[in-house]
């Protein structure tokens, strides 16, 4: 072979690799910088701090945020699928009080509270039902779009009107409280609302009452304390409490430190052949969209109550388009070692398992091992597996994953994990207040 032919050859296998080299690197995304965040008061982070841990907001006070957003359970619960109103206990010990049984399971997986006060976090929940959108008056679609309050500061602080008005969650079931009566006859706003009531019963404690005209005035002396200023609280302490960027994720990204060589190669494989940067993409790991990974099915769904079925159609459910059968909203993979069980039904305690099924879903659905989940006994309701008994229903859920399996040996899940066990941050993790000793309202606190 001519030398000038092996020079060339030579010098195309050269750029080939700079070329590989240089797209990987672009397909890392950009180190997190303040401007990611909005500034927050820190008067009302230290309310928000208070109730976020205070029951009070509760039916029958006796749940707050943190029972199923523990910083001890990666600011989750560690369930599958958790017990709200009728449990007793936190984290994998909560069960069902016999005194008091819970109705059903919280029907998805509680998912992890890290940077969601970051500005680019626009659609929330599993199937994204509530959205940033400025055409609306309140600034937010939602499916509570006739009872929505102008007032919410932003998305996170929307997002809080829901668990406080879910029977399963927070606000307890039909009869036991004025709350949850409320909920019952579609009294969310106005005088005696829902939100109203709550409003009431922290406004009637005194130490909240005076923060609250420490950080507006106005409150309490020209305008009643509303459920908007109470959810703006807590959002800004969610904001200011879990907001992760000081992982050795971020000190790489930063040029600041280099990963071990496993975290380096899994890092490799993630942005490169694995391809799970095509979902897990930006600074905080995720694109926002939805996708249809064949996620195995269980407990109550998302069917209304007089529904027979129990399948869980995702993104669908919003926007009654086909095409989003079965489609949940990519997840941040902050502190994702740590957040276990996995899944928008937390069908997967074990990060490797979850691995192995996302990278073939198919495959992964029907070699599904339902010993995975984590599920308190709970007597006296429906089945937990109708969905993953019923061949069809498997079938229809197989039958909307789009990706293309992709194959991934052990050596492959362990430099995977080692990359995403980088993204821990101790900071954020811990917390930065911590669960306080005490509430203002005298409540038990969910230590």
């Amino acid at each position: 072979m001519p030398r000038t032919l092996i020079t060339i050859i030579a010098a195309v296998a050269v750029l080939a690799t700079a070329a590989q080299a240089q797209a990987e690197t672009q397909a890392r995304p950009r180190p997190v910088t303040d401007a990611d965040y909005a500034p927050l008061n820190p008067i009302e982070v230290e309310l928000g701090h208070l109730l976020f841990w205070d029951p009070i907001l509760s039916g029958n006070r006796n749940i707050s945020c943190g029972t199923c957003h523990h910083p001890r359970l990666g600011t989750s619960d560690g369930l599958s699928l958790g017990l709200g109103e009728g449990g007793v206990g936190l984290g994998p010990q909560r069960k069902a009080d016999p005194a008091n049984l819970p109705e059903q399971r919280i029907p998805r997986n509680s998912p992890a509270l890290f940077n969601l006060g970051a500005r680019e976090f626009t659609v929330m929940f599993h199937d994204g039902r509530i959205e940033v959108d400025p055409s609306r008056p309140s600034g937010f679609r939602t499916p509570l779009e006739q009872e929505m309050e102008v007032g919410f500061a932003n998305l996170l602080s929307a997002q809080n009107m829901f668990p406080v008005l879910s029977a399963d969650e927070m606000a307890g079931h039909y009869s036991e409280n004025e709350l949850s009566r409320a909920v019952r006859q579609g009294r969310i706003t106005g005088e005696g609302g829902a939100w109203d009531l709550i409003a009431r019963r922290v406004a009637a404690i005194p130490a909240y009452a005076e923060g609250f005209a420490r950080l507006d005035p106005a409150i309490g002396r020209d305008r009643p304390l509303a459920f908007t200023d109470v959810s703006n609280a807590i959002a800004a302490f969610v904001a200011f409490e879990w907001r992760s960027d000081t992982a050795p994720f971020d000190a790489w990204l930063r040029g600041q430190a280099a990963l071990s060589a496993e975290a380096e190669a899994g890092a490799d494989l993630f942005y490169g052949a694995a391809g799970c940067a095509a979902c897990h993409s930006g600074p905080f790991l995720t694109d926002h969209g939805f996708h249809a990974m064949g996620e195995p099915q269980l407990g109550p769904g998302k069917a209304e109550r007089f529904e027979r079925h129990q399948r869980d159609m995702g993104r669908m459910r919003v926007t009654n388009r086909p095409e989003d059968a079965f489609a949940f909203r990519t997840p941040s993979l902050r502190n994702v070692t740590l957040t276990a069980p996995y899944g928008h039904a937390g069908a997967h305690a074990d990060l490797a398992a979850f691995l192995r099924h996302h990278a073939d879903p198919v495959a992964g659905l029907g070699a599904y091992d339902r010993a995975s989940a984590h599920l308190p006994a709970l007597p006296d309701t429906k089945p937990d597996w109708p969905v993953m008994d019923t061949p069809e229903e498997r079938a229809a859920i197989a039958s909307a994953v789009r990706t293309a399996p992709v194959a991934l040996s052990a050596g492959d899940i362990a430099a995977l994990i080692a990359f995403l066990g980088s993204l821990e941050d101790p900071v954020a993790v811990t917390g930065r207040l911590g669960v306080p000793e005490t509430v203002p309202s005298g409540l038990p606190v969910d230590r």
